[in-house]
């Protein structure tokens, strides 16, 4: 008989392949063997379902619109990436198909873009999401020619004798390559002579413009010859050191922040010889022994994204109104769709300093006990600005009307005893203090008890 993995290691999978497991199903899939499992988790994020939203007037063109349709053209452009932030994460929350939801996320930040173009950044996040599980290369070749990457890297301004070198140097710098990887600045400024004449028209199509292209000789790491921007991309995709890095990457975002040398070669190579495979490089991370290593559980710091979905998903929470969600995202430092540059969010201890640490050990009591927020109005947040349409006052204190379905969590579980509940809500091994703490509490109330697990610093982790 093929050897299940533990309830421990089947959590352990979930909060890296998703967002968590609730405990009807860890129910259903404790029996699985470990391929079953994969396979299961593989099977459910086959379809692929686009993020939809109804742009209505943002559809046209703003040169055609009257006076009165431009005043409610820019008025949508912030609310429709804020309702397109609002339903991925309702979609995280409720989808079986979390392992797609995961690296949408993932490769969403690998290819950072912030535009208030509703129009263009939803043609631009579904367009990752087609491809999350798919091919590295076809996903790369496709963003690289969507409207919102040529709009936010000054693609449009790169031109035959004028060339800009924005896109060309991320490309490599953080797309492919990484930093300071193979490439010379000569290389970067050959490679945007290739992308000169990449555009997009009215209807937010590529379009290649060749009266704006180079047609010279270009010579890009060591290749010569009379490239395109598709040239380019071949030729990165040509390079081992971009299935190095994508790897690399990939593992601190599934693994751990501390990437194993030996781990990564070994599946760096066979990530190249499958041709970018991506679901081929997940399954050999899933599938290998050393991911269920004690060493890899419970040490990485969930995202705000990973801690807010995890929550909804275990707890079934649910918001009175949108903007609750958009406070946290923002007091977190994580709002979907909106990262701090083009590299994207680093991770890792990025997420945890005094005043996001504060709220995050407060998120649980906060979303199922109705508590209280403080609001710091600072940046050009699009919900910032909404608020201070209303209100000129920083330091305001938002109760978040939320509320969390206990019965979608406490009759699943086979024992509310406080030692299955810790078991089951916290991924790494207690801290003496955390130890002493659960041992004080005389709380008997299991709901009370649950709060004050997520208060834990470990619940942080996963």
């Amino acid at each position: 008989m093929v050897a299940s993995l533990t309830d421990k290691q089947i959590q352990h999978l979930y909060w890296r392949a998703g967002f968590g497991i609730t405990p009807k199903e860890l129910k259903k899939v404790q029996s699985y063997s470990k391929k079953k499992l994969i396979d299961h988790l593989f099977e459910q994020s086959n379809a692929v379902k686009p993020l939809y939203v109804d742009l209505g007037i943002l559809k046209k063109n703003p040169e055609q619109l009257t006076k009165d349709e431009k005043k409610e053209f820019r008025k949508l452009q912030n609310q429709k990436v804020l309702e397109m932030n609002t339903l991925w994460f309702q979609q995280m929350q409720k989808t079986e198909g979390i392992l797609r939801e995961k690296m949408t996320l993932f490769f969403q930040n690998h290819f950072s873009v912030r535009l208030r173009m509703p129009q263009i950044m939803l043609h631009f996040h579904n367009t990752i999401r087609k491809h999350a599980l798919g091919n590295f290369g076809e996903m790369l070749m496709e963003v690289s020619k969507s409207p919102a990457m040529i709009r936010y890297l000054n693609n449009r301004q790169n031109r035959k004798g004028s060339p800009n070198e924005n896109f060309a140097r991320e490309v490599m710098e953080l797309f492919t390559l990484g930093r300071d990887n193979k490439y010379t600045e000569t290389d970067i400024k050959e490679a945007a002579r290739a992308f000169t004449g990449w555009d997009f028209d009215k209807q937010f199509e590529f379009v290649f413009r060749k009266n704006r292209h180079d047609t010279g000789v270009k010579t890009v790491l060591g290749k010569t010859g009379n490239f395109n921007g598709e040239d380019i991309i071949t030729i990165l995709l040509k390079e081992q050191q971009t299935a190095n890095y994508i790897t690399e990457k990939i593992y601190r975002f599934i693994v751990n922040d501390s990437p194993d040398p030996k781990n990564i070669k070994t599946l760096a190579k066979a990530f190249y010889e499958s041709n970018y495979d991506i679901e081929s490089l997940l399954r050999d991370i899933f599938m290998s022994k050393w991911f269920y290593d004690q060493k890899n559980i419970g040490v990485k710091i969930k995202s705000p994204v990973d801690l807010i979905t995890g929550l909804g998903r275990q707890f079934n929470t649910t918001y009175e109104k949108p903007k609750a969600l958009f406070f946290i995202q923002r007091k977190l430092n994580q709002m979907l769709f909106y990262p701090p540059n083009v590299a994207g969010w680093p991770g890792g201890r990025y997420w945890v300093d005094s005043s996001t640490l504060m709220i995050r050990l407060k998120l649980g009591s906060i979303i199922l006990n109705n508590g209280v927020i403080d609001i710091d109005i600072k940046d050009d947040m699009p919900e910032n600005r909404m608020i201070q349409k209303k209100s000129k006052k920083t330091g305001l204190a938002k109760r978040i009307r939320a509320t969390g379905d206990w019965n979608a969590f406490l009759p699943h579980l086979n024992n509310t005893n406080k030692k299955d509940l810790v078991d089951f809500l916290i991924q790494p091994q207690l801290s003496e203090t955390a130890q002493k703490i659960i041992a004080a509490s005389k709380n008997d109330n299991t709901q009370e008890f649950i709060v004050e697990l997520l208060s834990l610093p470990e619940y942080q982790l996963c």
